[in-house]
């Protein structure tokens, strides 16, 4: 597993970051108010975001984000889906700890979770250097993928002033396989990135010293889990997590975290394997898209969102199944 230690990669970082013409983010001249977060252990903390599609009416705060506290500096996870949501969240971070915030790790490339970080790239270390940003080896081709679509929807429906607070960042550092990051004091956060689940570049953050799982959108809770990468990937994904012992607590991208360890997979395993064998059934007897989009529903009603994102797993799990 490599390991990266907080001085040289933070200094690194900041050549790094020029070289992707990072830009910095308008802030606002008053001091936003706090993000609310919820300490899960010593130097450990959650903000959570409403369970909501992303959209002005929440200002994009609808992803959790994490908090890790070291002795030498801080990691935050996710950065959430607006300048407005990240404001706040550094605002928290403050009252927390003094120290630099020398990580910003993204669990992968959609909006909600992506968007503040111009935010920290320009304001988390006046007068210092700024953060490196941390995530999966194909975040960066995602984002570029991607990008320019995020901030038209910005535009279109948070209005101008929210979209021109934001600027793409694009990883400093990559993962492949396993990563240790230093937070100072004995704090080793251990980075996975995942071949494709949810997306094609999910990556899962574990704080070594309290057992602290960010699942990022490999997990969903009460939120409809959303199919943007390989159905089969998924839950080949899950079952590998299933063998994880050192896991005390469990963050899910959406939703509320849990100390039930690895019972906390299991509703969302439960949606994925019940749409996997209709949308395989709906096939072998037949049935055009159209037909299994409106004969095939979740497992339960109780999921939150359905209307929005479960005809958009039928048609995501029908095309990767169709020619298995």
């Amino acid at each position: 597993m490599k390991r990266l230690h907080c001085a040289a990669a933070w200094r690194r970082g900041a050549a790094l970051t020029l070289l992707c013409g990072t830009l910095a983010c308008a802030v606002a001249a008053t001091a936003p108010a706090a993000a609310a977060l919820q300490p899960l252990a010593p130097g450990v903390y959650l903000h959570r975001g409403v369970l909501a599609d992303w959209g002005p009416a929440n200002q994009g705060d609808v992803a959790n984000s994490g908090v890790v506290v070291g002795t030498r500096c801080a990691a935050v996870i996710d950065s959430g889906g607006s300048a407005a949501v990240a404001r706040r969240l550094l605002t928290a971070l403050r009252q927390q700890t003094s120290l630099p915030v020398c990580y910003v790790i993204n669990t992968h490339a959609h909006p909600d979770h992506v968007l503040g970080n111009s935010v920290f790239a320009e304001a988390a270390n006046p007068g210092r250097a700024p953060p490196l940003f941390v995530g999966h080896a194909r975040l960066g081709a995602a984002l570029a993928a991607r990008g320019s679509a995020y901030l038209n929807a910005l535009r279109r429906d948070f209005g101008a002033a929210d979209a021109d607070a934001v600027r793409l960042v694009l990883p400093t550092v990559q993962v492949e396989g396993t990563l240790a990051i230093d937070l100072g004091g004995g704090r080793t956060l251990r980075l996975t990135a995942w071949p494709t689940a949810h997306t094609d570049a999910d990556l899962s953050v574990l704080d070594e010293r309290s057992g602290t799982l960010f699942l990022g959108d490999l997990l969903f809770v009460e939120h409809t889990p959303v199919v943007d990468g390989r159905l089969g990937g998924w839950l080949n994904v899950l079952a590998q997590l299933r063998a994880w012992r050192d896991v005390k607590t469990v963050v899910p991208g959406h939703g509320a975290p849990s100390t039930d360890w690895p019972g906390a997979l299991d509703k969302q395993q439960r949606y994925l394997e019940h749409l996997q064998a209709d949308v395989r059934r709906a096939i072998k007897e037949g049935l055009g898209l159209s037909q299994a989009v409106e004969r095939i529903r979740p497992d339960s009603p109780s999921w939150r969102l359905l209307d929005i994102f479960h005809e958009r797993n039928v048609i995501a799990a029908y095309a990767e199944l169709e020619w298995e």
